[in-house]
């Protein structure tokens, strides 16, 4: 039996396996080509510059895509996605709570705040990923 028909490297779950990696890598780039925008997101609570907290979560997205994408370490790494989604709901929170606060222009603050309910979406593909690998 070809090892190409078993299960966990059927087609369609490499694909949703493989766009979940890609959407982590893709991040993790934007966290390099635009830290501004990553930086503000990051709470004053922290210790340390925010950049430095951009680079490291930059740094993890990249970790965890690299998980995700190789079929040996994809159920850990879905699992470690999973797990990053949610802990980065509180920036996104207050990446939105900052909006309303300052002058932004109402489409932005919309994205902003659509984007929340999001999340859940995110968590549940990347258990679902887990869960097939």
């Amino acid at each position: 039996m070809s090892g190409y028909l078993r299960p966990e490297l059927s087609p369609s779950r490499s694909r949703s396996a493989l766009g979940l990696a890609g959407l982590l890598v893709g991040a993790a780039i934007t966290h390099f080509a635009a830290p501004k925008f990553y930086d503000q997101m990051v709470p004053t609570q922290l210790p340390g510059a925010p950049r430095q907290w951009t680079y490291g979560s930059g740094v993890i997205e990249l970790g965890v895509g690299a998980l995700v994408a190789a079929p040996r370490s994809r159920r850990l790494g879905a699992l470690a996605a999973a797990a990053l989604f949610v802990a980065v709901f509180p920036a996104n929170v207050k990446m939105a709570a900052d909006a309303h606060r300052r002058d932004r222009p109402a489409p932005a603050k919309a994205a902003l705040v659509a984007r929340l309910p999001l999340q859940a979406p995110l968590v549940v593909w990347a258990l679902r990923v887990a869960r097939r690998s």
